[in-house]
């Protein structure tokens, strides 16, 4: 098949990777535009962009797709599929008509849970038990398509949001793979949403960092895993914001006011709603990740209430 990729960021790489590998043709690649970044904020190509150059496949980056000339420009490559993943930018139905066999995406839930932009943070810090990636056709609805596929994993004790990208990153591809034989066979089947079972995965904000101490302490761990590697839970700590890398929650209670520090064999323990949250890595502005053991070596925080 003749296949149009539009995808951005680093989750999509591992899709596109697989359909160059895959002997279909990827006849043109659709990216967002070049973005300033870095302290020179000099344009930085997406790395969707720089994987599909690598490989001598056409590259468009238009700020839109709903001009006549854009939407004549995709047709003129004769796509017999387009696959979407993480491309940043709604496709118009005049698009959704072009390609012969409809248009997929690869979305990072399991739909219907987890609609919209930050499905991976959201479920992470929802508790949920898995996650994992849905194939669906694309329709003018958010996320709202046919489902055609789903892979599913656990999320881990220990996962951060980082981890679960890469995993389910991954993922994509593998799901992609058999649906594009079931394309190419006719054997599609294509299963609609339960509106009823809908939820949605608003945007991650900086300030959803601050960490609430009245919070139970499992949850106070979602949310720095959650939150891990952007935009890091914090709190205030001698009127700076203390970053938290990683944490783990203890459940045994506390008779302690949330937010009070106790510091036992060199741990970092803070009282929260239900339990205690031990501080395992720590980042004070300006300075390096570190062990709470080594930041408690050089501050005495035994005593003092956070946030």
């Amino acid at each position: 098949m003749r296949i149009i990729f539009a995808g951005t960021p680093e989750f999509a790489v591992p899709t596109l990777n697989m359909l160059l590998a895959s002997g279909h043709e990827v006849c043109a690649v659709y990216t967002q535009p070049d973005r300033p970044a870095g302290r020179g904020r000099k344009l930085q190509p997406s790395p969707v962009k720089e994987t599909a150059l690598a490989a001598g496949i056409p590259v468009l980056q238009p700020d839109s797709l709903k001009s006549a000339e854009a939407i004549a420009l995709l047709a003129a490559f004769e796509p017999d599929l387009m696959v979407v993943v993480a491309y940043g930018m709604i496709l118009p139905q005049a698009v959704l008509d072009v390609p012969r066999y409809g248009c997929l995406n690869v979305h990072a839930s399991l739909l219907p849970r987890w609609r919209g932009a930050a499905p991976i943070q959201r479920a992470l810090m929802a508790g949920d038990a898995e996650t994992g990636v849905t194939i669906m056709r694309i329709a003018l609805k958010l996320d709202a398509g046919d489902m055609l596929h789903k892979e599913a994993i656990a999320i881990g004790a220990e996962d951060t949001a980082g981890d679960l990208h890469d995993k389910l990153a991954a993922l994509g591809p593998i799901g992609l793979e058999k649906v594009l034989r079931q394309v190419e066979a006719g054997t599609v089947r294509a299963e609609p949403q339960n509106e009823a079972q809908v939820t949605y995965a608003a945007k991650l904000e900086k300030s959803e960092a601050e960490l609430d101490w009245t919070k139970p302490a499992d949850e106070l761990d979602r949310r720095v895993r959650g939150l891990n590697p952007w935009p890091v839970a914090q709190t205030l700590y001698r009127e700076e914001a203390l970053r938290i890398w990683r944490a783990q929650p203890l459940l045994e209670q506390t008779g302690t006011e949330p937010g009070q520090v106790k510091c036992t064999h060199k741990h970092l323990d803070v009282a929260t709603g239900s339990g205690w949250l031990r501080l395992l890595e720590v980042q004070l502005p300006g300075g390096k990740r570190m062990p709470a053991q080594a930041f408690l070596n050089a501050h005495d925080v035994h005593g003092l209430k956070l946030g």
